[in-house]
């Protein structure tokens, strides 16, 4: 550990909580884990492994009151993540908070009003599709004209199975969340309506569950966008975007890697969750908010675009539950988010 690191608290150790800690150990330049906040015992020893010079703590409260962190990297669950965030503010210490930001628009907009009472951006939100190289090309090629103009996007997002915690409502917000953020951000312009349509029942989904679904945005600038989530699929996670220009089409999202021909067959693997398709862009996200950090800035999604994605996740799950097509109505961008 190096003394002069960027001291980061990793808030959360589940799943995700622990991927960052890795993550940061094993990839990042300049920065280490000095704390692991999680109540669950068994949950902070075993993250402990991966950063055994951290320090645990089972309060954000505690690690901000003992000195030990320089910033913030939030991994709970959303519901737990205002509770960090504030204290966090009040602090002054920069915050890589995981999406959402919030679970709803109210205490979205209770985060960014402290955080312009602080008169300064401390938080990104952790919408890691900005960083991936594949949507960063596809977003160059959308600015440069090269194929035209853009008329379309067609979307997959697809898991091969999920967790007993997933509800219906997850669909929207713990899944379509990311092309909420996304997709304007390809696109140029933000969504103007949602609307939820359900194809027929998969049988293999869980009884909680009626999916997939299709999701169909209209944005601001005219482009139609059509989603297809599919959390049941049982072969591997998939997310692809093909984007229809005036004068051409572009995919992202296909698989990649060993191809094999053998007795007959083609057969080339698939990516089983999150942790292996978005790595880079995992690295890409955490290494920018570093850099940022420690030169007193803040790059990426801001919590604006946080509070953005909370109205389109609050009308998408109004759809979900038989409201037909839900207008998104977000007020102009602060200038302190300009």
């Amino acid at each position: 550990m190096n003394a002069q690191d960027f001291r980061i608290g990793v808030v959360g150790a589940g799943m995700m909580g622990a991927d960052h800690i890795r993550r940061i150990t094993r990839s990042i330049s300049g920065a280490n884990v000095s704390a692991v906040i999680e109540p669950d015992t068994g949950r902070a020893q075993a993250a402990l492994g991966d950063a055994p010079a951290a320090q645990a703590f089972t309060r954000v409260e505690d690690a901000l009151d003992a000195g030990a962190v320089d910033g913030l990297l939030i991994a709970t669950p959303g519901f737990l993540h205002e509770p960090v965030l504030l204290p966090a503010i009040e602090a002054g210490i920069p915050t890589l908070c995981e999406k959402p930001l919030t679970p709803d628009p109210e205490s979205s907009l209770r985060v960014l009003e402290a955080e312009q009472a602080g008169g300064r951006r401390l938080i990104q939100v952790g919408f890691m599709r900005r960083f991936d190289p594949e949507y960063r090309q596809l977003r160059g090629l959308v600015e440069s004209g090269e194929t035209g103009e853009l008329l379309m996007l067609r979307c997959a997002h697809r898991n091969a199975v999920v967790p007993d915690s997933y509800q219906q409502e997850s669909l929207i917000t713990d899944s379509v969340v990311h092309e909420f953020d996304i997709v304007p951000w390809l696109a140029g312009s933000p969504i103007r309506s949602v609307e939820v349509k359900f194809a027929r029942r998969n049988p293999l989904t869980p009884e909680r569950l009626r999916e997939p679904i299709l999701v169909l945005m209209e944005l601001e600038n005219g482009v139609l966008v059509d989603l297809e989530m599919n959390v049941s699929v049982q072969f591997g996670y998939q997310v692809s975007t093909e984007a229809v220009f005036s004068s051409g089409i572009a995919r992202i999202g296909e698989p990649t890697g060993l191809q094999t021909w053998h007795a007959g067959r083609f057969s080339m693997g698939e990516h089983a969750d999150f942790t292996t398709r978005f790595a880079t862009a995992y690295d890409a996200q955490v290494q920018a908010w570093v850099d940022a950090s420690r030169a007193g800035t803040t790059t990426g999604p801001s919590a604006w675009d946080g509070y953005r994605v909370a109205v389109a996740c609050q009308e998408g799950v109004a759809s979900l539950g038989g409201g037909g097509q839900r207008t998104i109505d977000v007020p102009p961008t602060p200038a302190f988010y300009a």
